[in-house]
């Protein structure tokens, strides 16, 4: 199990390699990776915030979770913050498993609770200003399947 919170770039194709390499305990590895969207077209960056310590912690405990839930092999997470570009990876999840179904399952899961329970605030700088990224309904709902 990796966890990692970093204000550097990742290569999710790189990543991905490396997590897989010379798995032959699993029957699926599932990937995701997260990129900053610009829906508007005018968002100059998003800015992410966090405490050190609290929120690597945070995320470790429900990759644990989401391990003993699933019968994970093994689990990538990495999360950005910092100023991040339109277009830029913000996080990425992995996961291996013996099936398919618990591979992707599991990320998913694990997607859900980073995009509403992780603790991260996100900031988005555009044109017309800054303003905070509040929580969303369809996040909220998207936690109730598990």
């Amino acid at each position: 199990m990796t966890v990692r919170v970093q204000p550097e770039l990742f290569d999710a194709g790189t990543e991905l390699n490396r997590f897989a390499q010379g798995r032959s305990d699993v029957g699926a590895v599932v990937s995701f990776t997260g990129v900053v969207r610009d829906t508007d077209g005018d968002l100059q960056e998003m800015q992410i915030e966090h405490y050190p310590g609290m929120t690597e912690s945070a995320i470790a405990k429900i990759v644990q979770e989401a391990t003993t839930r699933w019968g994970l092999a093994d689990a990538l997470v990495i999360h950005r913050y910092g100023a991040l570009k339109p277009g830029a990876p913000i996080m990425m999840v992995a996961t291996a498993a013996a099936h398919r179904a618990a591979a992707f399952e599991a990320a998913d899961f694990l997607m859900d609770y980073l995009k509403s329970r992780a603790p991260f605030w996100k900031k988005e700088i555009t044109t017309a200003g800054a303003s905070w990224v509040a929580a969303k309904d369809a996040d909220e709902d998207a936690l109730k399947r598990w």
